[in-house]
This record gives structure tokens, sequence and C-alpha cells, in this order.
């Protein structure tokens, strides 16, 4: 990943000494000196702290906001093309985002008309990425170039979907440190659809902010449980091929890209809290306390899904969540998870509406995300406790060279 993260030179004072460099390795410093501006003698006036000075580049072979570690806020908006609108507006639209998005992510003002919100603020590791739904393609008279991994997803048992908040013609994933870097982004490319398109549903979310553990570790969700344990690594030999789509495929502008599942999932959390911790963890098949396998060892020690008890009965349950969705349980099948969590306040039903703003990226929806679910859909003892409300699916295309847009070499070859 430090391939694809820019790091601006004005860093944390140099008298912060090896604990202010230690703590940059964990994305930020922690306490307030790890956020506050920092003079560093420079003519061009105070250094941004680490987390703010966090600069992600617009271009590369894959969009931005894929393999990148999620960031402390995020928003996810799809737009539907405005009636009469189709590939010329499609083609004028995507110049506007990308080129919006190419100075929000360097920390710069977008035209005479900025808002001016993220005035104070530098990039704090902003991404922006764009996607295109199944029903982006009929709008566009683009059919025959719409990959066969764009069909629909299959009904799953425990789905409550709301056709309102899914699918979409366009999506858009917004991801900063910053809560109002984030929103800035958010306002701009909102603005900049203009006639062309108009928001269909938006989605809001939020992880733990850089600095705030001690050590690096895996983030948590609102059930308290670690979660994103077994993602595959971006160091792993095989990572591209499960994660990205390859050169030589049938729809050729999608080599480097990628397909994201986005599914908002609902945890009954006043069911779950009730939940002794024992049985939260055999839910699950791993540790509260750190993650690790209730077969022993710690957060990445692999699962020993053969191991019994002294009562002959297995330690991770048939019906755990990791036994499940485990890879090795799943003809290998792998994914890349990287979620948000949301809280939207009570729901008229009383109880909080908050989960899981799951996002999963993958070069075949049909052999990683699908499998699973089936799988998963059949007897995860989590099933109890969650309801999918949402779901989408969206081809995103690898990202921009010099000189190009997001989605050029689809809408104009």
């Amino acid at each position: 990943m430090s391939d694809n993260l820019e790091i601006s030179r004005r860093r944390l004072l140099g008298t912060m000494g090896a604990a202010g460099a230690a703590g940059l390795a964990l994305g930020g410093a922690g306490g307030a000196a790890g956020y506050a501006a920092l003079a560093d003698g420079d003519d061009d006036g105070p250094a941004l702290a680490a987390v703010g000075a966090a600069r992600v580049p617009f271009r590369g072979a894959h969009q931005a906001g894929i393999v990148q570690p999620p960031q402390a806020c995020g928003h996810l908006v799809a737009f539907d093309l405005a009636p009469g609108a189709g590939r010329k507006e499609a083609v004028a639209l995507m110049r506007r985002w990308s080129a919006a998005a190419e100075r929000l992510m360097a920390g710069e003002p977008v035209g005479g008309s900025d808002s001016a919100v993220a005035k104070d603020a530098g990039p704090c590791s902003l991404t922006v990425t764009f996607g295109f739904g199944a029903s982006f393609f009929d709008r566009t008279g683009l059919v025959a170039r719409r990959p066969r991994e764009l069909d629909p997803l299959p009904v799953f048992s425990s789905d409550r979907l709301d056709p309102k908040r899914s699918n979409g013609d366009l999506w858009v994933q917004i991801g900063a440190d910053d809560a109002l870097v984030a929103f800035h982004a958010l306002r701009t490319l909102q603005r900049e659809a203009g006639a062309a398109a108009k928001v269909r549903w938006q989605m809001n979310g939020f992880n733990r902010s850089p600095g705030a553990t001690a050590h690096p570790m895996t983030t948590r969700n609102l059930m308290g449980q670690v979660d994103g344990t077994n993602n595959p690594k971006p160091t792993a030999r095989d990572f591209d091929r499960h994660v990205f789509v390859q050169p030589g495929g049938a729809q050729p502008w999608m080599a480097g890209g990628s397909y994201a599942v986005v599914r908002r999932i609902r945890m009954l959390l006043d069911d779950w809290e009730k939940l002794p911790l024992k049985a939260q963890e055999e839910v699950i098949g791993r540790r509260k306390s750190d993650g690790a396998p209730l077969t022993g060892g710690t957060e990445t020690t692999r699962l020993d899904l053969d191991k019994l008890g002294p009562d002959g009965r297995q330690v991770i349950p048939a019906d755990a969540h990791a036994r499940i969705s485990a890879p090795e349980q799943n003809g290998g099948a792998t994914m890349l998870r990287r979620p948000f969590s949301y809280h939207d306040g009570i729901g008229p039903d009383g109880v909080p509406d908050a989960g899981l703003l799951f996002i999963c990226w993958q070069a075949d929806p049909s052999r990683a995300f699908v499998p699973v679910q089936r799988k998963l859909d059949r007897g995860d003892a989590l099933s109890r406790f969650i309801r999918h409300e949402t779901s989408a699916l969206f081809a995103v295309p690898g990202g921009p060279a010099e000189g190009e847009y997001v989605g050029g070499r689809l809408l104009e070859a």
C-alpha cells in the first residue's frame, strides 16, 4: 500500500524523536500534539500534522480507496442520471468529477465557488472512488460493454432490501481522516453533478480515528468484535488476481478495476448485547478481547477447524461466522472487505439504526461474495443478529493515467 500513499514532507517536529516516528507508523501520533498544526520554520508557514498531510494519489493503475486503510469518515452516494441524460452527459460528468476529485485529494480548492469547508485542512488521506451500476449501461447505450460480472446478485433469504436505497447508475465512495474534508468532497461532487445526475441514496459511516490506539490493530465493529482479520494482504502473491480484473478479459476497459458489493447491514444490537460473552464468542468463533480464534493463539493465528474440546465437540462451532466464511470452507473464495460503521439514530421500532456499511472488493463477485454469502445465508449463527437492508453492485474501472478521466476507456472507446 505504500506505493499508493504519498506522505508530505511536512511532518511532526523532529524533536518528538523516536516516539514521534513510531506514532507516524501507527497512522498518527495520538494526543493533542498529533493533530495540531506544528511550525517547522518553512517559509510556507506552519506544517500540517501527519494525519492532515497524508495524501493519496488520484492517478495510478487502480483507483484510490480500495487498498488504502479505511479512513475515519466515509460517505457512500449513488446517483441516477437525469431523465434524458445519456452518454454525452455522462462523459462531461465524469470529466468534471475526475478533475474535482484530483484537486480534492491534493487538498486544493475546486474552482472559484469552493465552499472553503476544508480550507484549513490538508488532504487527510482523502480518497474518491467512482463506479458504474448495471443500469448505467442501459442509460448510455453501452449495453454491449456491460461486464458479465455486473449480473444481478441472487436473492438471499436474509435480505430485507429497500429498493429505493439500493443499486444506482453511478456510485461514489468518499473516505477521509477528517469529517470536514470528507463532507467538503461530498458537497463538491454533488454540486459538480449539476443537472446531469441526481442523488438516489446516501449513507454516512465512520471508523476508528488514526492514533486512537496505542499500537496498530484491526478495527472493531459496533458489536465490539475485531472485524477484518481474514482480509487478504496486498503483499500476498495472489492478491491482485483476487481483487483486481486482469488484462485480457472480455471487457478491456475494466483491466485494473474491481467490483464493489455494497450492503447496508443493520446490527440488532439490543439482542446482541443481551448475549453473555461466551455466547457472543461462539457465534463469531473468535475471542472478543483480541480477535484470536477460539482454538487459541493470536488474532492472526490460523483457525483450527478440526480441533475438539474435552466434551468431544468442535471448539469453533459448526455455525460460527468465522468457520462458515473462511476461504478454506468456500473453495478459496477471497474478497477484500473495507467497511464503515454507521449509526442513524433510533429507528421507528425504538432500537438503534446502526450497523455496518459493508463494502467488499473482488475481481468477480460470482466467485467471491456470492458463494460466501450463499453459505452464510444457509446457516450462519450471526444471521440472527443482523439484517441486510440495502444492496448494490458496481463496476469500478482502473485508475486514470495522466490526461485521462475515470471511465474514459469505457465511454470513449
